[in-house]
């Protein structure tokens, strides 16, 4: 019996399944933190220039045109 449960101890002792899922858990949430955080800094960048790329599509140009209720002017897409 002392046999068989020292062997087990020490199996276990080697066996490392558990720390390596761990491991894989932190470095898909620090990977996630990291595409939140590009996706916030980014966001406004990257829909202003999909908008100009599609304008671009259609054949139009971006202008700065469009004025909002609060006076501000934002590029809007003209033929």
């Amino acid at each position: 019996m002392r046999f068989s449960l020292s062997t087990l101890t020490a199996r276990l002792r080697r066996d490392e399944r558990g720390a390596t899922a761990v491991e894989y858990g932190i470095m898909v949430s620090l990977i996630a933190v990291v595409i939140i955080v590009a996706v916030t800094l980014l966001g406004g960048n990257l829909k202003s220039t999909f908008e100009s790329v599609a304008c671009s599509v259609k054949g139009g140009a971006m202008t700065a045109t469009a004025t909002a209720a609060d006076g501000t002017t934002s590029p809007a897409c003209s033929k």
